[in-house]
């Protein structure tokens, strides 16, 4: 049987996907709160908010926004990386490694007196967000991302008129399943946002336990699927 992680299945399981997505709205809350308009998953926004302030010459709000861009592309191909046969014979797990990677930078963030910094804050976010939307990109039968919404709320969309329309089980099916991974990351944006403001940094312990309980999900999810 091969393995699902080094095939990029991830087990088919909807609750990991919606605290996943919960925590990806969380962590988009908890930096743009707290750490002055940037984004830590939405690249989309950081590209357009680079834009105009690029284009109004505020070129200081214009480089902050560089910086999880940056960050967010080395999560990727750090996340391709893993997967590459010369190192998937050191990192046998890369899935869940990504996960332990997102908690304990979590973990870091929420320790270190004083903070580390709006930029050092946002950097590490971005590169632990990046690996692990890069690791978890399937939900059931369907590809989708785990800390960004847009793409998700088409497709809820699509499958949502699919299923009214044609009477389609599978399109219902998969409307219900994305629907549940955008009010997941609804969710996570609403909660982010009033405990970034009451407890600053210290903000990243909820979505650590929440990711937590996600990688637990996803061992029993592996090893039932196995």
């Amino acid at each position: 049987m091969p393995d699902t992680e080094n095939t990029r299945l991830t087990a088919p399981s909807l609750p990991l996907g919606v605290l996943l997505s919960a925590g990806g709205g969380f962590l988009d809350a908890f930096t743009y709160v707290g750490h002055h308009g940037v984004f830590a998953n939405a690249q989309t926004g950081n590209v357009v908010l680079l834009g105009i302030s690029s284009a109004t010459g505020h070129w200081a709000d214009a480089v902050r926004h560089v910086p999880p861009l940056i960050a967010f592309v080395l999560g990727v191909l750090t996340a391709e990386a893993l997967v590459l046969p010369r190192v998937a014979r050191f990192v046998r797990r890369p899935m869940r490694l990504a996960l332990v990677l997102e908690i304990l930078v979590l973990a870091v963030l929420a320790v270190v007196p004083g903070g580390l910094g709006d930029t050092a804050v946002v950097v590490l976010v971005a590169y632990a967000a990046a690996v692990q939307a890069t690791s978890f990109r399937t939900l059931r039968r369907w590809s989708y991302n785990s800390v960004m919404t847009t793409g998700n709320l088409r497709t809820a969309t699509s499958a949502a008129f699919r299923a009214v329309a044609g009477q389609d089980r599978e399109a219902a099916e998969q409307a219900g399943a994305f629907g549940a991974i955008c009010l997941g990351f609804l969710a996570g944006a609403a909660a982010g946002a009033p405990l970034t403001l009451l407890l600053g940094d210290a903000a990243t312990w909820p979505v650590a336990a929440l990711l937590a309980i996600g990688l637990g999900l996803f061992l029993y999810d592996e090893r039932r699927s196995r």
